[in-house]
């Protein structure tokens, strides 16, 4: 069963961090690009972060660059997302992704993040 959960998501103040986790399953994770999306209450989801399958070429979000990173582990089917100096404009839900040949596009059911003093 293609399947990505995530986890990791939570309260945080400002200026805080998290990791994000989304483990993988069902499929050739490897050689696969992953992506991070997120969703904020009444605004349209948007992209966040993508990582290559050997984790070249990460690619961010403008407002994401320089406090966000994402990583990947093959062996352990995990693509992370380290997220620091949280400012209360990241609070969204976060969404794994990926597209799969002759499946499309895949989504995890998200992680709640709330940047809040």
């Amino acid at each position: 069963q293609v399947q990505l959960v995530e986890s990791g998501g939570g309260l945080v103040q400002p200026g805080g961090s998290l990791r994000l986790s989304c483990q993988a399953s069902g499929f050739r994770f490897s050689i696969e690009t992953m992506s991070w999306y997120r969703q904020a209450p009444g605004k349209e989801r948007e992209l966040v972060a993508t990582i290559g399958p050997i984790g070249g070429m990460p690619n961010y979000l403008n407002s994401v660059k320089g406090r966000f990173t994402i990583s990947r582990d093959n062996a352990k089917n995990t693509v992370f997302l380290q997220m620091n100096s949280l400012k209360p404009d990241d609070t969204a839900v976060y969404y794994c992704s990926t597209i799969i040949t002759n499946i499309g596009r895949i989504w995890g059911r998200g992680t709640q993040v709330t940047v809040s003093s």
